[in-house]
């Protein structure tokens, strides 16, 4: 059985992002590729501000080992996207972030799914234990759903 799609208020974190008149397909919506950078997009912009991910020199980086999304309702541009952001499980290389996208001032997620991240070494690939400041800032973001 599928998910109903969640409030705004189920999520610790939001960032508002701007659809692009490229974003929108031949169906004139917003393409599915495009959600999943929306994803990307808050996950790692939250964790650069929080100061617990340095993408250019950091020992170590999150690489996404599952994803999944549910669609509910279209977005498309010119919409107005708030994609809000929890975490649901910190294990100790890996985290499950929970994602939803609400259109405009729509209340409940036009859509919403979550993708794992397993934290490496970025010079060998191999799982690392969570930095302390990664741990700290994903603390911040854990909501019982």
């Amino acid at each position: 059985m599928r998910e109903a799609p969640h409030t705004r208020a189920a999520y610790a974190h939001h960032l508002t992002l701007t659809t692009r008149w490229m974003d929108n397909d031949v169906y004139g919506h917003v393409n599915n590729v495009v959600y999943y950078s929306f994803f990307d997009t808050v996950v790692n912009r939250y964790l650069i501000e929080a100061g617990a991910l340095d993408i250019a020199q950091g020992a170590v980086i999150g690489l996404v080992v599952e994803t999944q999304c549910n669609y509910f309702q279209s977005i498309a541009f010119p919409d107005t996207v708030t994609a809000g952001l929890r975490v649901a499980y910190v294990g100790n290389s890996s985290v499950r972030y929970e994602i939803a996208l609400f259109r405009n001032d729509d209340d409940k997620a036009s859509a919403q799914g979550h993708f794992v991240h397993v934290y490496v070494d970025r010079a060998s690939n191999r799982p690392v234990a969570l930095p302390d400041t990664l741990a700290q800032a994903l603390a911040r973001l854990r909501v019982t759903p």
